[in-house]
């Protein structure tokens, strides 16, 4: 069996692994012409997608380049300290969630593939997919032809592959904010071990951590009418500099000294999420990962459920005679769980959104350390953590109807 992998990001290449161990032949096909170094800035890898890592090894290599964080601290731009929340299962600081450069997760999912001698062939934007009674066939934006038993759709929020599964799929929805992030030095702060820091600014907000070098990660997230991804690209990094200097001017160290020390490389991406897409597969096609259930960032759980679907969808095929009873298993025992992370990821962006009624900043400021008070010790959201799928649990056709319970050791 051939696969074509569309999209060499996070849940591409993982999926390329997993069927590579179960004897596929495996093709991975990469839009960009190159890595980009600076794509992206960074992200949160929590406990579930580590253990998809750990399954493939490569948690350890991850991890030597991550910022532990099981801890979230919450400020008012006044240096109100509004409270702190776990980044990982509630009173299970070992299990806490860790922060990556992308280009770092990307990079060691991409050179363990090709060490796997499999290959990633660049320039290679898929726009079409068609199908014949034999073969599926992937269709690049300069005529070439790629086929295969198996496309799968790893190719984001803007997912060609989607198109063609469900020409009717809804249209990403945008959440009302700018992404802005990037890396500053110099700022003499102390390190941030286990923690981020998160500031409600007056006018955005903010977040950061400290590596033990001094380094400093930081990220914006903008209130801003819908742009396009061109005209965000088409700002300089220095623009968004100043415009963010000003956003945050008036709130308290260590904002302001962090933007002052910051890097002209910025990052700006406006930030969508697919909250419900009925239909993930089509023939000899799925999708997976951003391209069915793009969740914003808020949540910190996009690289880990693209690495869940990754792993599921490779057992699915494993032990199913049938594609099509594959993925329609693969699609039933997904479908909840990513649309219940995506809604809940869409509710904390509402909350960034800020208001400049000085009003409800005094209520937020109020509030905020009332719901926190006992945020430790809460494990309503375990379950975004305790997910887990065993390897070595063979799948039966029975859990086709019955749900994700019957495959997990632990979580929803």
């Amino acid at each position: 069996m051939k696969a074509l992998i569309v999209g060499s990001g996070v849940a591409g290449p993982a999926t390329a692994l997993f069927l590579h161990r179960l004897g596929w032949d495996v093709q991975v096909l990469e839009a960009t012409a190159a890595p980009d170094a600076e794509a992206g800035a960074f992200l949160n890898v929590a406990s579930n997608g580590q253990a998809v890592l750990a399954e493939l090894g490569l948690q350890a290599h991850v991890l030597t380049d991550a910022h532990p964080s099981p801890r979230m601290v919450m400020w008012s731009g006044r240096g109100k300290r509004l409270g702190e929340v776990p980044n990982g299962p509630a009173g299970d600081m070992t299990r806490g969630s860790a922060v990556v450069r992308r280009s770092w997760l990307h990079q060691v999912l991409r050179e363990a593939v090709l060490d796997a001698g499999l290959s990633i062939t660049t320039r290679a934007r898929v726009v079409t997919v068609r199908e014949t009674p034999d073969e599926i066939v992937a269709v690049t934006d300069d005529g070439r032809k790629f086929t295969a038993d198996l496309v799968v759709g790893a190719d984001g929020v803007g997912s060609a592959v989607r198109g063609y599964v469900d020409p009717a799929a809804p249209v990403p929805s945008y959440s009302g904010l700018v992404g802005l992030g990037g890396f500053a030095s110099g700022t003499g702060l102390a390190p941030t071990p286990g923690t981020q820091h998160f500031v409600f600014g007056r006018r955005s907000f903010f977040g950061y951590l400290v590596r033990d070098d001094g380094t400093v990660y930081w990220f914006s997230n903008l209130t801003h009418p819908e742009v396009s991804q061109a005209e965000l690209r088409a700002v300089p990094g220095q623009e968004w500099l100043t415009r963010l200097r000003d956003l945050h001017r008036d709130d308290l160290h260590p904002v302001p000294d962090i933007l002052a020390a910051a890097d002209n490389t910025v990052g700006a991406y406006a930030i969508y999420d697919l909250p419900v897409v009925p239909r993930w597969h089509r023939g000899r096609a799925v999708c997976i990962g951003d391209a069915v259930h793009a969740t914003s960032p808020s949540a910190g759980q996009g690289a880990s459920l693209a690495l869940e679907d990754a792993q599921l969808l490779a057992q699915c095929l494993r032990d199913f005679g049938s594609v099509e009873l594959a993925l329609d298993t693969f699609h039933r025992l997904r479908h909840e769980r990513a649309e219940a992370v995506v809604a809940y990821a869409r509710k904390i962006s509402d909350q960034k959104k800020i208001s400049t009624s000085r009003v409800a900043m005094v209520i937020r400021d109020l509030m905020l350390p009332l719901f926190l008070r006992r945020a430790s010790s809460d494990t309503t959201q375990n379950w975004l953590y305790d997910y887990r799928v065993d390897w070595n649990q063979r799948l039966e056709s029975s859990s086709a109807g019955g749900g994700e319970e019957n495959l997990t050791t632990r979580g929803r």
